[in-house]
């Protein structure tokens, strides 16, 4: 299963990152692409516990169901997220943020395997493991969204 600990997997998903534009039109959704790529630098942030995000609790904490949305299950498109992976959507920069994209990858990747992950704020405590696929379908949903 692809995920952000593989050399690989990050390559491949840079590299459809290069292939976007700023002007580029998503396929669903509300978000432009440069809110969508601010978007996923926050949640890559969440993941590496530089952006702080409150826990909403609420059953998706609970296995299997949360195995079931993690390995099994295509990631649903619409569906709500926290407050802080939104907040700065509004003043997203093109530039800055194509620019941090392939920097928070690398940091993420860079993360040990003694490090703490934080807790994910609909998920729970998650596993090493599961950020990394997690975090992975969650940037290739949105590629998805905006056709690369």
């Amino acid at each position: 299963m692809a995920s952000l600990w593989n050399n690989d997997a990050r390559a491949a998903l840079q590299g459809r990152m290069r292939q976007l534009t700023p002007d580029a039109q998503p396929r669903w959704g509300k978000m432009n692409c440069p809110q969508m790529l601010a978007h996923l630098n926050d949640s890559v942030r969440m993941a590496i516990g530089d952006l702080p995000v409150r826990s909403v609790g609420g059953p998706l904490r609970y296995p299997p169901l949360r195995e079931l949305l993690i390995y099994v299950l295509p990631m649903p498109k619409g569906v709500p997220t926290a407050p802080e992976l939104i907040a700065r959507v509004d003043r997203a920069r093109w530039d800055e943020e194509a620019g941090a994209f392939p920097l928070l990858l690398e940091r993420f990747a860079a993360r040990g395997q003694e490090a703490v992950m934080p807790t994910h704020p609909a998920f729970g405590v998650l596993s090493r493991r599961a950020w990394g696929v997690l975090t992975h379908r969650h940037i290739d949903h949105h590629l998805r969204q905006f056709g690369v």
